[in-house]
């Protein structure tokens, strides 16, 4: 008998008779398995979020520029007798929520622009529309970002592998190259 209901512990069967069981991630959108055009993987699609997150650091800390002395120096005027934080900490502070906003700009204008982020780029993979072959545009663009930015929808993939931003603004991340 148990080998007509099975068991949780034998776990999914080799051949369960279904035919999709062979079909790959992408391929009802009418993309390739493999090469340019086919659907890039986590493990780019993160390191390519965390590239862009280090460009947009730099960038947010050329244009704010924060003076570390003068901020350190106005915390121990407002806290007497407690340890001031390093250069360091009081830098990353100052420049946290002026980067979010950088960061939201270049997504947008660079995909808006070119169809992939400086990251996505290093990394050989871009914003590809899976309706038809052209640019994303910025309204696609504006709503990706924004959906993108809690971070966590990103994390919940259809069974293509594509991301709920990726999902509601009819695009996917693709390889270029």
């Amino acid at each position: 008998m148990a080998r007509i209901t099975g068991s949780w512990l034998s776990g999914p069967n080799a051949d369960s008779g279904d035919s999709s069981s062979g079909d790959y991630q992408g391929k009802e959108l009418g993309l390739p398995k493999t090469g340019v055009g086919a659907l890039a993987p986590m493990t780019r699609r993160i390191p390519a979020l965390i590239l862009d997150w280090f460009i947009s650091l730099g960038l947010t800390a050329i244009l704010v520029r924060p003076n570390a002395d003068a901020l350190i120096a106005k915390f121990v005027s407002a806290n007497p007798g407690k340890t001031p934080p390093s250069h360091f900490e009081v830098i990353i502070n100052s420049l946290a929520t002026p980067n979010l906003g950088v960061w939201f700009v270049l997504g947008i204008a660079t995909v808006t622009l070119f169809g992939f982020t400086p990251g996505q780029y290093f990394l050989r993979i871009r914003v590809s529309r899976i309706d038809i072959d052209g640019p994303v545009g910025f309204v696609r663009a504006l709503a990706r970002q924004a959906i993108l930015i809690f971070v966590v929808p990103a994390l919940f993939t259809d069974g293509d592998g594509r991301g709920m931003h990726d999902r509601a603004t009819g695009t996917a991340l693709t390889y270029s190259r």
